[in-house]
């Protein structure tokens, strides 16, 4: 059975950030999740203490978002503003007690060498996994789709298998998330029966408007029932756009078999 965990920056978001983690309970989660803070370190460690709620995955500081950036990690000329940003995000990690944080790779950057780029990216996961390896953390690598951000450098899963096996560290693992993996390659539950054991995080929202399962082209009874006989045991971020109020739109996981705690 899958271990949903909300994630607080797309759902519920009839809610400010801060209390969208009471909503999250209310709704009977008890794992939760979100892209990046929207608050302070300590109000959201407080938010946490006070619905028991379980912080299961935040991403690394990914540059100027509202700008465009989608990561800095392969920009050789932001090395140490992505460095930090790790350092930083280890101690936010201990502060929430999360224990998987994700790195976005980042868009290709015009003008610079496309081996340069790769060398820093597969360099500076080399120095997360390190960081993170010490503070008994694991690093995601998540692989996002071309469609939605041209240039990516990571756009499928085999691009993903591919840096994993260059940074070679035992605590990186891919976080794959099944809306990319429709958008950019398809092949859904074979590809994921063969990453079963490189999976340190999954999430899913419906193709291809990025809405709650059962409003797209993805029969997700299966691809989840099938990633569970594959032996995956970790969670199952809900990152999806809903598509009317967050409450209404979860009744897809009891129609679907599942339960929600």
């Amino acid at each position: 059975m899958p271990r949903f965990s909300a994630n607080l920056t797309l759902l519920f978001g009839e809610y400010g950030f801060l209390d969208r983690f009471e909503a999250a309970s209310r709704a009977g989660f008890s794992h939760v999740e979100f892209q990046f803070p929207e608050a302070s370190p300590e109000e959201v460690a407080h938010a946490l203490r006070e619905t028991g709620l379980q912080l299961v995955l935040f991403n690394l500081p990914a540059g100027d978002w509202q700008a465009g950036d989608r990561g800095i990690a392969a920009d050789p000329a932001r090395r140490e503003q992505f460095r930090q940003g790790v350092r930083e995000a280890v101690d936010l990690a201990r502060l929430w007690g999360c224990r998987r944080l994700n790195a976005l790779a980042g868009r290709r950057v015009e003008g610079v060498p496309e081996v340069e780029q790769w060398r820093c990216l597969v360099e500076n996961l080399r120095f997360a996994t390190g960081l993170l390896g010490s503070a008994g953390l694991t690093l995601l690598v998540e692989p996002v789709n071309p469609y939605d951000v041209p240039g990516f450098w990571v756009p499928t899963t085999a691009v993903g298998e591919r840096l994993l096996e260059e940074v070679a560290a035992g605590n990186a693992c891919l976080q794959c998330d099944v809306y990319h993996m429709q958008r950019a390659e398809g092949n859904l539950v074979p590809t994921l029966r063969r990453l079963a054991g490189r999976l340190g995080h999954v999430q899913i929202a419906d193709a291809p408007d990025r809405h709650e399962p059962g409003t797209g082209e993805i029969h997700y009874p299966y691809v989840l029932r099938e990633l569970d006989r594959a032996g995956y045991e970790g969670f199952v971020g809900l990152e999806y756009r809903p598509a009317d109020r967050t409450e209404e739109g979860l009744r897809w996981i009891e129609e679907m078999g599942f339960r929600r705690g």
